[in-house]
Formats: structure tokens, sequence, C-alpha cells
């Protein structure tokens, strides 16, 4: 768990996960679940699920032009292969390059890659959407934008993340 921004809705709440290899993290992101009891126009909807999700690339992956529309179909089809049903959903996918000069100049250039995405998760039983799907479905991105092959959502099984950064001091 992380702390949640303050002013987008009246309730919310926010975790952030990484993917790791040994020291190595291969992607991490925040996904902020925001409920707002009176409904929102733009959401279309009480909920609303907001993510950031990034990962370090390969030279080659980097410069496929192609890139943006399939990390985007990722996060589309990791809701859809858990059969969920949602709207409004929006958002950037961005490719960043680094290049170091000076005193970094011994680091090799480096390209991340970035999804920033909104949805409306449609409410089902009692008025409440189905939160435990939509986070699996954002472990699936997650863990595809960091270059591990896509799973079988009905094989999926929760497993506990290690945290990546140390608590927070309010």
């Amino acid at each position: 768990m992380t702390r949640p921004p303050q002013r987008l809705a009246p309730h919310a709440y926010a975790l952030e996960a990484a993917v790791v290899d040994g020291e190595d993290d291969l992607a991490d992101g925040r996904l902020v679940l925001l409920h707002d009891p009176a409904g929102h126009d733009a959401w279309q909807g009480a909920f609303r699920l907001v993510t950031l999700v990034r990962a370090e690339l390969e030279p080659e992956m980097a410069a496929d032009p192609l890139l943006p529309e399939v990390c985007w179909s990722w996060l589309t089809g990791a809701l859809d292969a858990r059969g969920l049903s949602y709207g409004e959903a929006g958002g950037t996918v961005t490719r960043a390059g680094s290049h170091y000069f000076g005193a970094l100049s011994a680091r090799r250039p480096a390209t991340q890659i970035e999804i920033r995405a909104s949805w409306t998760p449609r409410e089902g039983r009692g008025g409440v959407p189905d939160a435990a799907s939509h986070l699996m479905a954002w472990g699936d991105l997650l863990c595809q934008i960091a270059g591990l092959p896509p799973s079988d959502p009905a094989d999926a099984a929760v497993v506990t993340l290690p945290q990546r950064r140390g608590p927070q001091v309010s």
C-alpha cells in the first residue's frame, strides 16, 4: 500500500508493485482505486482505476514504431482476458530515451516505456466492481511490460510481491 492521492475522489486506495529478478527491477507500477459515491460524469460511474506502469526496454524493442499500440493493447488485452467489463478507458504510452554525458558518460543509453491509463470498472453485485479481478489484470499488465510471457488467467494465483521502497513518512 502507498499513500493515495487526496483530491481526486472522496475515497481512494493506492498500491505499488514491482516485478523483480534478483536485484534487478524489471518493471514497477502504481494502481489507484478512486470512489466517489455521487458518481463522476467524466468517469461514467462511481469508481475509477488509475495506473502508471513502467519498464526499461531493450534498444531493439524501443525502436519498434508499433510499440505504443502494442503496449496499449497489453492493458486492454489484460482486462479482456479476464472477462472484465469496463468503459471510458484512456491514457498515454510514452517512450523516453536517456543518454548520459560528463561524469555519467560511463552509463549505457537507456530507454523506458511508460503506460499511464485510467478506466471505469463496471459495477457488479451490490453496485461494486470486481476490484480483485481488475487488480489481477493489472498484475498481468505489469508482468507483460516486464517482458514475462502472458499467463493464462485461469491459472493465475495471487502472490506476494516484495516491497520496492521503504515506508513513507507523512
